[in-house]
């Protein structure tokens, strides 16, 4: 990356650091699940989880509408007021008095985290043509840090503040989450460098480019993304899935389940931009391995001890998570930069709304085991379904890779 100048390294930071705050909001209510269903007053612990499942869902619907915009306006711009609205919805939700302003509060919150992806993804993209898996790994480190910072400080904070607040413990750390997102869109706004003015009047007044130009690639890429919505169904079941088990099955306390939450997403600090620098070099090849890896440690996952439970965990997030910067550096490097923000923002729409289904899935699936979610076996089929999911978006990457093939003949003629 020593051809890139100063601002563009600036700027893949300071990405990195917006995607940290678009994940801490995605994962920081995971361990706070029981308190809220308390605090609430809900019947089952699944109006809990259908609040991030109503989030993910105002995250991912507007995200082909957020890439047409990246695609014709300042991609700085859209991602400063991105965070901002981000940040606002996730402080409303601290203050929320009922069910129906909470899940108001979750959906502003989502629209504006929405912004963040296809903006971001073809703005890196963009920058680092020639080792776009290493930069878009890089920039997955921020959204490491956020998944290990949402749930573990939001789990600790909660506990420790439950004798004393108690069930409405789970707000603290949810305000101050917000408020700290506020104050880095307005750092991001004054720091990052923005575009050059010829570049945003370009895409602004040019035409608009079709994405694929033929109904056999569209029909290729869709089936992509319906491929890939298995994975991250799996992925974010993980989380929320992991949440309950742990604590209903273990018996783990709010401050443990964020920690050990938490430890998915620490080891893709490293994973990350190391499966993105080696996928430069293959990049299918590397991808297939990673999740086939994670695949196996999923099924494990209810039959380890209760003492090897962050291990495994560290394990899979480690070889789960770098699944991500590979993947989109393989589709961005399909299509040309005239297309990366709707391509991406189709993609995540149709793959990312599908998947993140499953926090409300899992706390419902949670409920209908009665009796048996007190116990380590009344897990197993719902952990080899999520194993069996991982497998299936396996087939995703040959859409993948036939996209890639089209865009490298072109490139050719």
């Amino acid at each position: 990356m020593s051809t890139n100048t100063r601002d563009e390294t600036r700027a893949l930071w300071l990405v990195g650091a917006l995607h940290a705050f678009t994940h801490i909001y995605h994962v920081a209510l995971l361990p706070l699940y029981l308190l809220m269903q308390r605090d609430f007053g809900f019947a089952s612990v699944g109006h809990a989880t259908a609040l991030v499942t109503a989030m993910m869902i105002a995250y991912f619907l507007p995200s082909y509408f957020q890439g047409m915009l990246a695609d014709r306006v300042s991609r700085k711009k859209l991602l400063a007021w991105g965070l901002l609205i981000n940040s606002l919805g996730f402080t409303a939700l601290a203050f929320s008095p009922n069910y129906p302003c909470a899940l108001a509060a979750v959906i502003v919150a989502g629209i504006g985290g929405s912004c963040y992806h296809p903006a971001a993804t073809a703005m890196i993209a963009r920058m680092y043509p020639n080792n776009t898996g290493r930069a878009l790994g890089l920039v997955g480190m921020g959204a490491s840090v956020g998944f290990f910072i949402g749930p573990i400080y939001s789990g600790w904070r909660a506990g420790a503040l439950e004798a004393t607040l108690g069930a409405a413990a789970w707000r603290k750390p949810v305000m101050e989450f917000g408020l700290l997102g506020i104050i880095a869109s307005i750092l991001f706004a004054w720091f990052a460098v923005e575009e050059k003015l010829t570049d945003v009047k370009q895409k602004s007044g040019a035409p608009a480019q079709k994405m694929f130009p033929t109904r056999a690639l569209w029909f290729v890429f869709i089936a992509s993304a319906f491929a890939f919505c298995f994975r991250d169904f799996a992925g974010t079941s993980m989380g929320s899935l992991g949440s309950l088990f742990l604590q209903q099955a273990h018996g783990y306390n709010t401050a443990l389940t964020g920690v050990v939450i938490s430890c998915i997403f620490l080891p893709s600090v490293i994973s990350n931009p190391l499966f993105g620098h080696l996928s430069d070099g293959g990049r299918k090849r590397w991808t297939a391995s990673v999740m086939l890896i994670a695949t196996a440690l999923i099924a494990l996952f209810p039959h380890v001890p209760k003492s090897w439970a962050i291990p495994t965990l560290l394990l899979y997030g480690f070889f789960f998570m770098a699944s991500y910067p590979m993947v989109e550096a393989m589709l961005m490097e399909s299509v040309p930069d005239a297309v990366r923000g709707r391509v991406f923002g189709l993609f995540i729409t149709i793959g990312g709304l599908l998947g993140n289904l499953s926090h409300w899935i899992a706390g419902d699936a949670v409920k209908r085991l009665g009796k048996s979610s007190q116990t380590i076996e009344g897990y197993f089929p719902l952990y080899y379904g999520l194993a069996a999911f991982v497998v299936i978006s396996l087939l995703g990457l040959l859409g993948l890779g036939t996209l890639r093939k089209r865009a490298r003949l072109e490139a050719a003629k």
